[in-house]
């Protein structure tokens, strides 16, 4: 990570890790029922956590109630979710948290957390028009040679220990920051990238709040 550390773009950055854990009803858009993120800055020459996070759960609106499914995936029922607040709600106080620093959100699978982003981007204008570092693509710059990159493969691949809860958005989040921060540190060494210029673009996904309204309304299926 090195040669990333002497970036100023890179130093100057604040990286926020987001996960949503969702519920998917037919026909209609996913709606988020957990959401956790994590801060990430330079410190000392090193990417580590600092002592910001979010955790929350949130009430689904009734057309996307938590199967039971979806609580087997996850282990979210829906008598948890029950009477916790709204989407917008959360979202709004996470919008809030985030300040005036130069934020890249990070994801595993990005354009899954852009999209609830995009869809509550009235309650968090913020995070809906910052893009993102998606950590499957730098897995596949990093790695070329796994036939997987999903989060459990790179967990098993690095190796990094799984944590404690994995499916729910707090455990996601702090597995997907270890997993960039390794591949950060794995990346120079093929000469992948040296600034955060290069991860832009090797794994950028720009945010559909900040695209022109034609390529907001008909976004490509991969963004640079």
């Amino acid at each position: 990570m090195d040669h990333l550390t002497k970036d100023p773009a890179f130093i100057a950055a604040t990286f926020i890790v987001i996960d949503f854990e969702t519920t998917t009803p037919a026909g209609y858009r996913p709606e988020p029922v957990e959401v956790a993120a994590v801060w990430l800055t330079v410190r000392g020459g090193t990417l580590a956590r600092d002592n910001r996070s979010f955790q929350a759960l949130i009430c689904p609106p009734a057309h996307a109630p938590v199967t039971p499914l979806d609580a087997h995936q996850t282990g979210i029922t829906a008598a948890m979710t029950a009477g916790q607040p709204d989407a917008n709600h959360v979202l709004a106080q996470l919008d809030a948290r985030v300040g005036n620093a130069q934020v890249v959100l990070v994801a595993h699978n990005a354009p899954t957390e852009a999209g609830v982003l995009y869809d509550y981007r009235s309650a968090c204008p913020q995070l809906a028009a910052t893009g993102f570092l998606d950590t499957v693509k730098l897995a596949r710059a990093a790695y070329p040679q796994l036939a997987s990159h999903s989060l459990d493969s790179l967990l098993i691949h690095l190796p990094v220990a799984a944590p404690r809860g994995r499916h729910r958005a707090m455990p996601d989040t702090e597995a997907t920051a270890a997993i960039f921060t390794r591949i950060l540190t794995d990346g120079p060494a093929t000469g992948s990238w040296r600034t955060l210029a290069d991860l832009r673009r090797a794994a950028g996904y720009k945010a559909r709040a900040a695209l022109p309204v034609q390529d907001a309304l008909f976004p490509a299926s991969s963004q640079p």
